[in-house]
């Protein structure tokens, strides 16, 4: 009879040794040369689309120093 040297707390672990299954899973399924280019195009999309954004967002985040320097009439008491 086989034993363990260290106490198991679940008896379906001490047997789990035993059952080994002959069943090896399916291999994987090989990619096709047009799901590869449809990845491409979706990674090109989504970086063109982030720097895009980048580009038309940049005016908005620029500092217009010659605004801050002007006053407004209402501003100087006239």
């Amino acid at each position: 009879m086989f034993r363990r040297r260290e106490p198991v707390p679940f008896a379906f672990l001490a047997e789990a040794d035993r059952f080994r299954s002959n069943v090896a899973p399916p291999p994987a399924e090989r990619v096709s040369a047009g799901q590869i280019a449809g990845r491409w195009l979706l990674g090109l999309t989504i970086v063109a689309a982030l720097v895009g954004s980048l580009v038309i967002g940049m005016p908005a985040l620029t500092l217009d120093h010659s605004a801050q320097t002007q006053q407004s009439q209402a501003s100087q008491g006239r």
